[in-house]
């Protein structure tokens, strides 16, 4: 029997380190386990999250800050309280236009994070 993926029932921000993510982007992992994730990302203004794509579906929040969101082709420009839906397999990037969080959620987890 393999060992279930799970994070702590309990996460405290104080508690968990930002690791970087690339230029001007880090990241702080919360609660995943094999079917989910939550994952809070901090962008300095001008940071570039590049175009990129992967087979988990993702759902995103705006919690402060502004982006330029694009998702298969089409660019939006995003505010604190919006929020984005991006599915499996297509090609979405950001650029941080004043600096901001986004609260990301992917299904399945990002075994990249960990």
């Amino acid at each position: 029997m393999s060992k279930i993926l799970k994070s702590n029932k309990f996460q405290k921000n104080d508690e968990i380190k930002w690791e970087y993510a690339s230029p001007g982007i880090e990241r702080q992992v919360f609660g995943y386990d094999d079917r989910v994730m939550l994952v809070k990302v901090k962008f300095e203004k001008g940071a570039v999250g590049s175009i990129h794509e992967h087979p988990h579906t993702q759902v995103s929040y705006v919690e402060s800050g502004v982006f330029e969101l694009t998702i298969g082709g089409e660019k939006q420009l995003l505010k604190t309280g919006d929020g984005f839906y991006v599915p499996p397999n297509t090609l979405h990037g950001s650029v941080c236009l004043e600096a901001g969080v986004l609260i990301d959620v992917f299904s399945p987890h990002r075994e990249d994070f960990l």
